[in-house]
């Protein structure tokens, strides 16, 4: 291993163990040591789990081009897509688990378990999700290693995890429509803007962590252009809303107008097709301030400030350092794998042909 790879693990790790050591001592004084409060209930843990639920749907939109529609350019690319799905899950769970102040009160979710609670559904099919892309990777990577074609029920598991990509996020859109109370969240179009920008961020995610092969990366930036153009429209339509209803509102939060502005600008480079590898990263920055941060905040009318405390952002970074550490682990396993092919072309290639990805 070089010493590239090692000291970016070793920086994880420490990131790691930071969030760890601020996490224990929330545990022993409580929440009250975030920014949260009686009147902000939900703050940076949140925000950052409803992008992260975002970055792990988005592996349908290579899954499905791959399976449905047989585009060749996706089929090295897919197992990394899956990778990245595998980390964003489990870092949606965590910050689920740490917003909940006590391990104790996760149990409770399944112990008291509600067909009315919206965040009973969103465990289920999270974990269903996890479960799913797990069984995928690893029948995937056994049959590269193996050399031997796919098992014949994973076709069907893929196929599977289509809808169920699609059900993680909606879900996590019906925890925030649900509550009537906050005329920021209580909007019908608040899913469809969810999965847009979703399928703009994950794939700018992918592009911007991998060397992709030319012909996949041109079909890539089709879909975060027209994901992103579509988030754009649907922000558009909740800003007329908000000004021409005439309804008094709440002065909208500077984060919106930052996120806007970039959002914008990351557009027009894409269909432009200047500064790519730019465009790509505005984009990602603007859907991770919409809805990291913004979304959350703007629900609570703006009356009671929230600014996350210092231990607050080192466990949100240490969970993000999870899901970073997960997909190097992953991404390592799949290049040594395909390092092991390439070594003896003599052999047949039956599973995911034509890699078309360089090692991350």
């Amino acid at each position: 291993m070089s010493s590239k790879p090692r000291l970016s693990t070793a920086a994880l790790a420490v990131v790691i163990a930071l969030g760890l050591a601020c996490y224990l001592r929330q545990l022993d004084c409580g929440l009250g040591l975030t920014g949260m409060s009686r009147d902000i209930s939900w703050g940076l843990y949140i925000g950052q789990f409803t992008f992260a639920v975002g970055i792990a749907a988005s592996a349908v939109m290579l899954v499905l081009p791959y399976y449905l529609h047989d585009a060749k350019a996706f089929s090295g690319i897919v197992l990394y897509g899956e990778f990245i799905a595998i980390s964003a899950v489990a870092c949606s769970m965590l910050f689920i688990f740490v917003d909940m102040g006590q391990p104790a009160r996760v149990l409770n979710v399944l112990l008291y378990a509600s067909p009315r609670s919206i965040m009973f559904w969103d465990m289920l099919s999270l974990t269903g999700y996890l479960v799913l892309n797990a069984a995928i990777a690893a029948a995937t990577l056994r049959s590269e290693r193996s050399e031997l074609p796919p098992p014949a029920w994973l076709r069907p598991v893929i196929l599977l995890s289509i809808p169920w990509a699609i059900s993680i996020h909606t879900v996590t859109a019906f925890l925030y429509g649900g509550l009537a109370a906050r005329p920021a969240w209580f909007t019908a179009i608040l899913a469809p803007r969810f999965l847009a920008s979703a399928f703009a961020s994950g794939p700018a995610l992918l592009l911007l962590v991998l060397r992709v092969a030319s012909e996949a990366r041109r079909k890539i930036v089709v879909i975060v252009r027209y994901a992103m153009a579509a988030n754009v429209f649907f922000l558009s339509l909740e800003l007329f809303t908000h000004f021409y209803s005439g309804i008094p509102h709440h002065p909208l939060p500077p984060l919106l107008w930052i996120s806007a502005a970039l959002g914008l600008t990351a557009l027009i480079l894409l269909f432009t097709r200047q500064a790519l590898t730019f465009a790509l990263l505005l984009t990602f920055l603007s859907l991770w301030l919409d809805k990291g941060i913004n979304m959350v905040v703007s629900g609570f009318d703006g009356t009671t400030p929230y600014i996350p405390t210092l231990p607050e952002i080192s466990i949100a970074l240490a969970i993000w350092a999870v899901g970073a550490l997960m997909a190097t682990l992953l991404f390592r396993t799949a290049g040594t794998v395909r390092a092991g092919q390439a070594d003896r072309p003599d052999k047949l290639k039956h599973a995911l042909p034509n890699p078309g990805v360089a090692h991350p």
